[in-house]
């Protein structure tokens, strides 16, 4: 039973023999050493007894010949470099593409659908089109340019003094200009000085610990799938109450006005242009160039009222990549639960939820819909607030 929960098999001996030699002459020898390998494995599938190595010992060692071999794995990725020639023609092709783009008179669910997967198409390609393959190395910095790559070539053919004076100057210069930026986009935005920190290294896992769940070890992919899935998506197919609005009172119908320009140039001008994209690889820093062109925004505005008017949320704004990342200061990482799931969505289906979060919250706010006691998710409140109703209310 121990065996086929940890997929093991009982191997077989190239060479057949006793395993444990007895003292005494009236009783035989036994085989009462054994050794489980994974039931998968063609290469690990036998062992041997060594019968010479047992000396006065009464027990025999079993060896297993275990293949090692170099292997160079290549990690690569296409990517578009920020404020690269690239990335220009990128958004420069996308705007473009709009053009073919009909958004007039989005009347069925159908019409909706078929729109929004042509947008997807047109990232897509125009994606693929400008995009270059890189190395993922394990000296890969983020504040490298092109003109360190030239200069490491220059330092690499000539191998003179003057070159490698050159390359540690080009370097020594990409660092200063990539961290001022960093530290002006900080000041800049109000953001905290932990955002100049590595939140996001590697964190090292033990490699004999597998993540259990039931009990039991996750050791294929299908396992691990439904441990993580199980745990993490657990009001998949709950069952929601809808008469706890009947206890709500009831407020004259507000029609819902089309949205402007404005809603959604504010709604993105907050967004980082650092933030991890979704499936369609487009960033805020993207959209935010995008959006700037009136023909292209004002498409973007009749799909949001489509999805109003239609009461449907395309599929394609449901679209999402999930980054499994590991908790910090764990004693031990096999349960699910050490671990956080980040679901990247599409940006603009996010943009689109923006518009509708801040103007659903300036209606019930301004109309008295929530109670004064609520402060977790609203605009200008804060745990200061929180603290402050619990010393002097509460």
């Amino acid at each position: 039973m121990i065996a086929n929960l940890f997929d093991l098999a009982l191997s077989s001996p190239i060479n057949p023999g006793p395993t444990r030699f007895s003292d005494m002459a009236e009783k035989s020898d036994s085989v009462i050493d054994l050794m489980f390998l994974r039931c998968s494995s063609s290469e690990l599938d036998h062992h041997t007894i060594l019968l010479d190595s047992r000396l006065s010992l009464d027990h025999v060692s079993l060896m297993i010949d275990i293949p090692i071999c170099d292997e160079v794995i290549h990690s690569t990725k296409l990517v578009i470099t920020p404020e690269s020639d690239q990335e220009k023609e990128f958004i420069k092709n996308v705007i473009l593409s709009f053009d073919s783009l009909d958004t007039s008179n989005i009347n069925s669910v159908e019409c909706l659908n078929q729109i929004v997967n042509q947008l997807g198409s047109i990232i897509k390609q125009t994606w693929s089109k400008s995009t270059k393959r890189s190395k993922l190395l394990k000296h890969s910095k983020q504040w490298w340019t092109n003109l360190c790559s030239l200069a490491l070539t220059n330092y690499r053919t000539s191998r003179s003094r003057d070159t490698w004076k050159a390359f540690k100057s080009s370097v020594k210069e990409a660092k200063r200009n990539f961290f001022d930026d960093k530290i002006q986009e900080i000041v800049s935005k109000s953001r905290g000085p932990w955002e100049l920190m590595n939140w996001v290294k590697k964190r090292k896992l033990p490699a004999t610990e597998a993540i259990k769940y039931n009990k039991s070890p996750c050791l294929s992919p299908d396992s691990l799938w439904n441990a993580l899935h199980s745990s993490f998506n657990t009001t998949l197919h709950r069952r929601v109450d809808f008469n706890i609005l009947n206890e709500v009172e009831h407020k004259p119908c507000q029609t819902w006005n089309a949205f402007s320009r404005y809603e959604f140039r504010s709604a993105i001008h907050k967004c980082v242009d650092t933030s991890a994209p979704g499936p369609d690889r487009m960033s805020w820093r993207h959209w935010k160039f995008i959006i700037k062109n009136d023909d292209c925004l004002s498409k973007i505005i009749n799909i949001a009222d489509a999805c109003i008017n239609l009461g449907y949320w395309s599929k394609y704004f449901k679209i999402s990549t999930t980054v499994v990342i590991s908790k910090p200061n764990k004693m031990l990482y096999d349960n699910p639960k050490a671990f956080r799931p980040i679901v990247l969505l599409n940006t603009l289906g996010k943009l689109i939820e923006k518009v509708i979060a801040e103007r659903i919250q300036f209606t019930v706010m301004s109309n008295d819909f929530i109670h004064p006691s609520q402060l977790g998710g609203l605009k200008f409140k804060s745990t200061s607030d929180a603290g402050i109703a619990l010393t002097h209310i509460i």
